[in-house]
């Protein structure tokens, strides 16, 4: 078993968080122990909260098993700078943690 977390963010072109996906187990420490785990979920969780009946964002997103967590956004002008903020947070925590944990977390940002 690869022991890593993969995470895929991908913004549109002009820079705005359009989907993130994140799979996999760190393997930092046990399952329940793991601060590495425990940071993504906790982003991702809260950026998915954050989103949700905000006006101007339509989100969608879930945690269909263990290990697994996505998004997708959707914006009009009256969600596009909320949106674009909540991503850079969300791709900034994503960013800090694939730079400490390198060999547990991995992070991919895509433009289309």
């Amino acid at each position: 078993m690869n022991d890593v977390i993969v995470i895929d963010v991908v913004l549109d072109n002009a820079g705005i968080l359009k989907a993130c996906k994140a799979s996999g187990h760190s393997g930092a420490a046990k399952a329940g122990n793991d601060i590495v785990c425990a940071a993504v979920s906790v982003l991702l969780r809260t950026a998915l909260s954050v989103l949700s009946g905000r006006q101007g964002i339509k989100v969608k997103g879930g945690a269909p098993e263990r290990g697994e967590l996505w998004l997708e956004a959707d914006y009009t002008a009256e969600g596009k700078d909320f949106l674009f903020a909540a991503g850079e947070f969300l791709i900034d925590g994503l960013k800090s943690i694939s730079q400490e944990f390198p060999k547990n977390c991995k992070l991919t940002i895509n433009k289309t």
